[in-house]
């Protein structure tokens, strides 16, 4: 399966050196997309310079920050445009561990969609505070409420896709620009009738550079989960 894995940045120059490399030392076949939203520190250029001397290495270069959903849509629709037949989303921060990638990359031949979760058995998160826990858990079981889907870790943004799905479920109609666009993009696939397989990852926190969260972000994930179910 020629494989792309996306990975949307802004500014994180202390990852993107060490996590291109640790992906191909997992998965050397697999081709890497940064999505880079302008980072003012040269994540972008840095990729590039790494593109120079990899033809496995790409980069997509956007003028601003405009979201997670966005960035991720922008990277779909470039590895759809070229013919790749999985795609694969994670971060740059070593939250997600390339060291799944080959587990999720054989479960993709025989499922739609492969969610690496921190919520299924074996599954789960190292370096987080209690209030973190509770806020990721509450939140997971709150959109499985809403929506009446069974996605143990809705939340999750380490998934790979099979190309069918996700020309299936109409990228131009997702609304969802932060986390609550993972749980968009799931939903959708389940109601489309894909089948999704969660695989358990341990998610540790990030080591270097600025967590993206915010309260805006979470905010719209707990808003926005109501505006997917009025529209379905």
């Amino acid at each position: 399966m020629r494989t792309l894995v996306c990975i949307p940045t802004y500014n994180e120059k202390e990852n993107i050196r060490r996590i291109i490399p640790a992906i191909h030392e997992e998965v050397p076949d697999v081709d890497i997309l940064v999505i880079d939203d302008g980072s003012p520190d040269g994540t972008g250029e840095i990729v590039d310079e790494m593109a120079a001397g990899d033809q496995r290495i790409h980069v997509l270069h956007r003028t601003e920050k405009a979201g997670l959903g966005p960035a991720y849509i922008a990277g779909f629709r470039w590895a759809l445009e070229r013919g790749y037949e999985g795609i694969v989303e994670m971060d740059a921060d070593f939250s997600h561990q390339p060291e799944y990638l080959p587990k999720m990359l054989e479960q993709l031949e025989h499922f739609d969609v492969v969610v690496g979760s921190r919520y299924v058995a074996g599954g789960g998160t190292e370096d987080w505070g209690a209030l973190r826990k509770f806020v990721s858990r509450a939140g997971g079981t709150y959109a499985r409420w809403i929506l009446g889907f069974d996605v143990q870790d809705p939340t999750a943004g380490f998934v790979a896709w099979n190309r069918e799905v996700l020309e299936d479920i109409d990228l131009e109609a997702v609304e969802g620009s932060g986390y609550v666009f993972q749980i968009e993009l799931k939903y959708r696939a389940v109601q489309a009738g894909y089948e999704i397989v969660e695989v358990p990852i341990v998610f540790p926190d990030r080591q270097v550079g600025e967590s993206k969260m915010t309260a805006d972000i979470a905010m719209e994930a707990l808003t926005e989960v109501w505006k997917i179910r009025f529209r379905d």
